[in-house]
């Protein structure tokens, strides 16, 4: 059985033990989290739209943190111009513990 939820923006498809990188919830650790924002259910066939509307998932956070630094470096070449950003993403991480559909 698997879903596809929405958080941040964007879909994850998920089976129950799953562990997630999400963007930033700022939750607490062993914090539970319900996501009702469920797009598509598979149980053995695919449910959707209505069929979902009363469905969600249960996920438990782990630990909130930030990722390794992503270097952004742009050069013009010969305009003597160039710039060098780096970019640090904050995440949360989560184990999916059930989808009850």
């Amino acid at each position: 059985m698997y879903a596809i939820i929405k958080s941040g923006g964007k879909q994850y498809k998920v089976q129950e033990g799953d562990i997630l990188d999400l963007d930033k919830l700022s939750k607490e650790p062993k914090e539970v989290i319900e996501f009702t924002d469920v797009i598509a259910v598979n149980d053995g066939e695919l449910k959707v739209g209505g069929d979902v509307a009363n469905a969600k998932v249960t996920a438990e956070v782990i630990v909130e943190g930030r990722d390794k630094k992503v270097i952004i470096y742009k050069k013009r070449r010969r305009k003597d111009s160039k710039l060098k950003r780096g970019f640090r993403r904050s995440f949360t991480k989560v184990r999916i513990t059930s989808i009850a559909a």
